[in-house]
């Protein structure tokens, strides 16, 4: 099989990040943003999808954290769909319904090449220490356009705003994981049309 990975570097002048991915990893991960939720979060999807991930990332956090955190769904997605390649062979499709003590999340997402993202999570508290939660809209809206992916995530409840974040990234780690998975059964890639 041939090695599904991509190292992908953004640079502009807000930010500078550089994402490296191999989606037949084991869920290591070296993670530098600038914003420790936002490493947390990454190690956590590293580690439950079973990828290898490296992020590098050096942005205008002393102004806020909304470059920095678009900018890496972006380079994080542009990696993810790099490394896929053709698609030939996954499964498209994966899910995942993920507890985590009160809290309860769903992702489900396809591969479609046809991005779209439906965000059905309102978080019970508007911050995260000095991290504002609506910035994460922007970083699964900007992974989802970059990967090609239709993505729908649901709060389906949840008190505890660290718990609701932590599922979500799991859950998404989860159901990647299962898109991205390679099946013998799968002939090309899996659409009637012949191309993902």
């Amino acid at each position: 099989m041939n090695k599904r990975s991509a190292t992908i570097t953004r640079t502009t002048k807000e930010t500078d990040i550089t994402v490296s991915i191999n989606l037949d990893g084991n869920g290591k991960s070296d993670i530098s943003t600038g914003i420790p939720f936002i490493d947390h979060m990454l190690e956590l999807f590293a580690k439950h999808g079973f990828f290898d991930l490296e992020v590098k990332a050096v942005g205008d956090i002393e102004i806020d954290y909304h470059h920095t955190i678009e900018d890496l769904g972006l380079t994080l997605g542009e990696a993810i769909s790099k490394s896929l390649g053709n698609k030939a062979g996954i499964r498209r499709y994966g899910s995942c319904l993920l507890p985590m003590d009160e809290t309860l999340a769903q992702v489900a997402l396809d591969l479609s090449g046809r991005p779209f993202l439906v965000y059905d999570l309102v978080p019970p508290v508007d911050r995260i220490k000095d991290i504002d939660t609506a910035l994460f809209h922007e970083f699964f809206q900007a992974l989802a356009v970059k990967t090609g992916m239709n993505l729908h995530i649901t709060l389906e409840k949840g008190r505890e705003i660290h718990h609701v974040f932590e599922a979500v990234f799991k859950a998404l780690a989860k159901a990647l994981d299962m898109a991205v998975t390679i099946d013998p059964r799968v002939k090309g890639v899996l659409s009637t049309k012949g191309s993902l």
